[in-house]
């Protein structure tokens, strides 16, 4: 895997995957990685770290995190 600071196709499927996972969605349709534009990579990123970085989160939190994705969907 290729250092997931560069913007590219790749990293973005991964990290669309990766938070998918994280997340536990069940409706993996929200998290096609073709719906998510690589010029909101960084945001991306960000809460991708983010969610590294806290590991588990409230039912509360989860919620937050799908809605701020949702926003972030072309």
């Amino acid at each position: 895997m290729s250092q997931l600071n560069e913007a590219t196709e790749e990293n973005l499927e991964f990290i669309i995957n990766e938070l998918a996972s994280m997340l536990q969605v069940v409706n993996r349709s929200i998290m096609d990685p073709e719906d998510y534009d690589i010029s909101k990579y960084d945001e991306l990123k960000s809460l991708y770290d983010m969610l590294k970085q806290k590991g588990s989160l409230s039912v509360a939190e989860t919620q937050a995190f799908i809605q701020e994705l949702s926003s972030i969907r072309k």
